[in-house]
Parts: C-alpha cells; sequence; structure tokens
C-alpha cells in the first residue's frame, strides 16, 4: 500500500515576509497602511499558516499595519 503526501511547506522567516511585504509595497499592490492580513491574498493559502505562525512568534497581529511589519523606508534620492 502507498501513501500520498503532500509535500512540505516552505518556511517563511520574517524576513521573507518583510521583503515579500515590501516588494508588493513597491509595485504599488498594497499600501503601508493596510493590515498585515492583506498578504494573504498574495500567498498560497497552504503556506499562510506558516507565515501567521511567524508572525505570530515575533509578536505581529494580522490587524497590524504593513508599515509596521517593513519599517521605515530608504530614500535613495531626495
Amino acid at each position: 500500500m502507498s501513501v500520498n503526501t503532500v509535500p512540505s511547506i516552505n518556511y517563511y522567516s520574517l524576513d521573507v515576509i518583510q521583503d515579500e511585504a515590501r516588494r508588493l509595497v513597491q509595485k504599488g499592490m498594497i499600501s503601508r497602511q493596510q493590515p498585515i492580513y492583506t498578504l494573504c491574498q498574495y500567498i498560497p493559502a497552504r503556506e499562510w499558516v506558516c507565515v501567521e505562525c511567524e508572525l505570530e512568534k515575533c509578536d505581529f497581529l494580522l490587524r497590524d499595519r504593513i508599515g509596521d511589519l517593513i519599517g521605515r523606508e530608504q530614500w535613495e534620492n531626495d
């Protein structure tokens, strides 16, 4: 008898989540004022649980703003 298993889920570190959020903000797909749970539209559903756990571990709430997650923006030009 063979058993089909679900492929392992990617691990999302806080750095990866922040980078993804920054990328989406830079593309104009989301804004810094939106809640963090907005990211669930751009991360596969089966991986969202891992994202939630990592955010919780780092003391972020899903209702917190994306701006709080990604921190200050750095400007290269004035």
